[in-house]
């Protein structure tokens, strides 16, 4: 397979918004430590290199899209296992015509297995998502909430006999914190991390964002691709 190398056209508007967002604190100063071929999918990124028939993919989070898994199949016929328990994205991938190489599974993923209590997404005008829930932490109150299955994903690679993961996507919508602990005390070492990192909202902060870096950079994880938002970082595992 030819792989190639996709020329992103970063916008002038977002480069200004994100140097500006990194001089008042709110975005971290990042740097790509690898130069790779990769394939481009708006703010996501991800390298052929580890990936061909046999790939495993793990898709954490639906919403109303999967361009980016379909891209996944197309490039390199990797199997895509997504994952989302939003009665949204449950009943929009119900009318999809999707192909064999992707499954998908309404289950939240965590730290941990059991329950997972969730609302929907506030913006800053009082207006709720359709589209996106977050975890109802134990502070909050909301009169609209969700339960759902969650499980860690040692468990799911259990569930789905998988051995390794050659790639993950995580845009869980404040989770991936939690979801990165797990993955360093377990040792488990997907080749690519492509991640969404939600420091902007009020429960999380760029300290925690800092600091979930820093513990993938210590294990062996490199950065490849950082978005126009500053906010999806691309990892690669080098010490296999």
């Amino acid at each position: 397979m030819k792989l190639f190398k996709s020329l992103k056209k970063h916008s002038f508007f977002w480069l200004i918004k994100l140097f500006l967002k990194r001089l008042v604190g709110r975005e971290l100063w990042l740097k790509r430590e690898l130069d790779i071929d990769t394939v481009i999918l708006g703010e996501w990124e991800f390298s052929l290199e580890c990936l061909n028939e046999n790939g495993i993919v793990y898709s954490l989070g639906v919403g109303d899209s999967i361009e980016f898994d379909l891209e996944i199949i197309k490039h390199s016929s990797a199997f895509v296992f997504a994952f989302d328990p939003t009665p949204y994205a449950m009943e929009w991938i119900e009318q999809q015509s999707t192909p064999e190489r992707l499954k998908f599974y309404p289950w939240a993923v965590s730290g941990k297995d059991g329950e997972f209590i969730m609302t929907q997404r506030v913006n800053l005008k009082g207006h709720k998502s359709e589209i996106m829930w977050t975890e109802l932490l134990p502070n909050e109150h909301s009169d609209n909430i969700i339960t759902v299955p969650s499980f860690s994903i040692g468990s799911i690679m259990r569930k789905l006999n998988h051995n390794k993961i050659d790639l993950m996507k995580v845009d869980v919508e404040g989770t991936e914190y939690e979801i990165i602990d797990y993955l360093l005390q377990n040792k488990i070492t997907p080749k690519q991390l492509l991640i969404e990192f939600h420091h902007r909202f009020e429960s999380k902060s760029i300290v925690m964002t800092k600091i979930a870096i820093k513990n993938l950079q210590n294990i062996g994880y490199e950065i490849f691709s950082i978005s126009e938002t500053g906010r999806e970082v691309g990892f690669i595992y080098s010490k296999d």
